[in-house]
């Protein structure tokens, strides 16, 4: 068996943070970050604010997970670039997810979202780690809106 490039180890890294999320398993996501305060760690999940700190960020999982009885993400354009010990990873998250159960015991109702990501890693001892993510929505395009700007 042939060792794993950069490349194919930063993708399993960046394959293994979401199938965490999508497992719900905290120790396992909390594994996967870089460990110390000194780190510059940061997150953004699409609309909250700037998360900073191991803590902060971690905590902010532990917050989704509580909160959505289901989630897959299903990646795409998936682009990995490695420069010395740090990785971007850039992609489409296409999410299905649905809330908490309802009334009747049931899963919530499921949403489909589109959010672009950069996830960027560092090399370390123990493999690739997170240093950031940074999620952003891709808002949909309507047909009411007009292709080009009339002047007024």
């Amino acid at each position: 068996m042939t060792a794993l490039t950069d490349n194919e180890q930063v993708e399993l890294a960046n394959t293994t943070f979401y199938e965490a999320v999508e497992q719900g398993d905290l120790d396992a996501l909390s594994g996967l970050w870089l460990d110390g305060e000194d780190t510059g760690i940061s997150c953004v999940h699409p609309g909250w604010p700037v998360l900073t700190g191991r803590g902060e960020v971690l905590r902010s999982y532990a917050l989704i997970m509580a909160n959505t009885e289901y989630i897959q993400f299903f990646l795409t354009d998936v682009v990995v670039s490695v420069s010395a010990d740090t990785a971007l990873v850039t992609c489409t998250e296409n999410i299905l997810s649905g809330g908490p159960a309802e009334d009747g015991g049931e899963l919530g109702p499921l949403v489909g979202q589109l959010v672009v990501a950069s996830n960027v890693f560092r090399r370390t001892p123990e493999g690739w780690k997170l240093w950031s993510h940074h999620g952003s929505p891709v808002l949909a395009e309507t047909a009411e809106e007009p292709d080009d700007e009339t002047p007024e």
